[in-house]
């Protein structure tokens, strides 16, 4: 397989250095891209340069993930960004755990194999220098002349900037150089590959292998992902898709790959999977022959689902959609566990209820009546019952004289009551 020529059909290949694919061609090269490590968990906006290390390690390549430790230490220094808080070491090396451990699902870390993954952090050098050495070691070797000539640093001191930038911001191209200086003399590693946005911090980098070791570095970037509409990707009115289970349920996850539009999807399904060329050509004519049978979105939010979480998360979001969506019934109502049960129906009005009315058993009427208040009135609930509206946890209730017990219970605290087709409440019971 050839890297810059899987990138190009994936539309994931923005800038290329020359030299790159003569590198690739010639051998086992390592190339590394660079993470934030300010939350304890990977969202889908890191899923791009992610799946440009899986691609490169398929093609026989060695991929290393740079935890940025000692740039999370400093935090954002524009100060625009809220995520990017100061971090100490001991969260710092929390987050890198936890990350390690969603990457494991998408990258060969075997030790075993020459072209394992391998994890650092930039702290772990950063931490040696002090500002004397590093000025001396590093900051000699970049002129201000050429740190200017960033298109980073000039949309930032230029007229279209009226606050300004601080030195921080200014040198964080020395830091992110001297990283890949690291990497490349003590790695071995001659390729940084990011978005678009980062390619003049990237090129720092060869700059400064060149005129410090006399070396070949090199310099890849993708196109950063936006939606059709041109707003920003991956974010929902909740924030981030996170790949954390626990932040982003799978459910959730699911949802979001199965939502996005047409002209999205397909572009999605060639950057966030592993599928090959003819199989996504033949996705997309189907597609366009049936639009409304979504394939696209479905083998996308499959694909996604099964990498990230597993095969059962998966069929445990098919089903779950169902039970919203179609005709569901109890015992598959029961299988969900609770954590899917609530993302099914986040949003859903909720009534809380004592356990001791629940196990002593309550009439329907004064359930969704009196105690909870589901419908205004028992009239109008018996009006309901009688022309079929009302079911309980997806079982049409059929006269207004059945009590509800805790038998009824799902995940032993939950009621789902649907009234017509399309109006669900829960009922807790505490």
């Amino acid at each position: 397989m050839n890297f810059v020529d899987e990138l190009k059909w994936r539309g994931m290949l923005h800038d290329v250095m020359p030299g790159t694919e003569e590198q690739l061609q010639k051998e086992m090269t390592s190339a590394y891209v660079g993470i934030d490590p300010t939350a304890d968990s990977l969202h889908i906006g890191h899923l791009v340069s992610v799946m440009m290390l899986k691609h490169f390690q398929v093609a026989g390549h060695k991929p290393f993930v740079l935890v940025g430790g000692a740039t999370g230490m400093i935090g954002d220094p524009s100060g625009k960004s809220q995520e990017r808080n100061l971090l100490d070491e001991k969260t710092l090396r929390h987050n890198q755990d936890c990350l390690k451990k969603q990457l494991e699902k998408l990258l060969d870390f075997n030790s075993e194999i020459p072209n394992g993954a391998e994890m650092v952090n930039n702290y772990d050098w950063m931490k040696e220098y002090s500002f004397l050495e590093f000025i001396r070691d590093i900051g000699k070797h970049i002129t201000v002349n050429y740190m200017m000539a960033k298109d980073s640093v000039k949309k930032r001191i230029g007229e279209e900037s009226k606050s300004g930038m601080s030195f921080t911001e200014f040198s964080y191209q020395l830091v992110q150089g001297t990283d890949f200086y690291h990497l490349y003399k003590e790695k071995n590693c001659k390729l940084q590959m990011g978005g678009s946005d980062q390619w003049g911090n990237i090129t720092t980098g060869t700059e400064l292998i060149r005129r410090k070791l006399s070396g070949e570095a090199f310099a890849l970037t993708c196109p950063l992902i936006t939606k059709a509409d041109g707003r920003k990707f991956g974010k929902t009115e909740e924030g981030n898709v996170w790949l954390d289970p626990n932040l982003t349920s799978p459910y959730k996850f699911y949802q979001f790959w199965l939502n996005v539009s047409d002209e999205d999807a397909e572009k999605y399904i060639k950057i966030f999977t592993m599928l090959p060329k003819n199989e996504i050509d033949s996705l997309i004519e189907q597609h366009k022959q049936a639009p409304h049978a979504r394939t696209l979105q479905q083998r996308l939010a499959k694909e996604l689902t099964t990498m990230v979480h597993s095969e059962n998360d998966y069929d445990t979001a098919v089903a779950a959609s169902k039970i919203l969506f179609g005709k569901a019934t109890t015992d598959e109502l029961k299988k969900l566990d609770e954590q899917t049960f609530l993302s099914v129906f986040d949003g859903v009005p909720m009534f809380d209820i004592e356990k001791t009315k629940i196990e002593q058993g309550v009439n329907v009427l004064s359930l969704l009546a009196e105690e909870t208040h589901v419908f205004p009135s028992k009239g109008e609930l018996r009006r309901t019952i009688k022309g079929g509206g009302v079911s309980i946890n997806k079982e049409k209730i059929q006269s207004d004289e059945i009590t509800i017990n805790v038998d009824r219970l799902l995940s032993d605290k939950y009621i789902l009551v649907q009234k017509g087709k399309k109006n669900y409440f829960l009922i807790k019971v505490i």
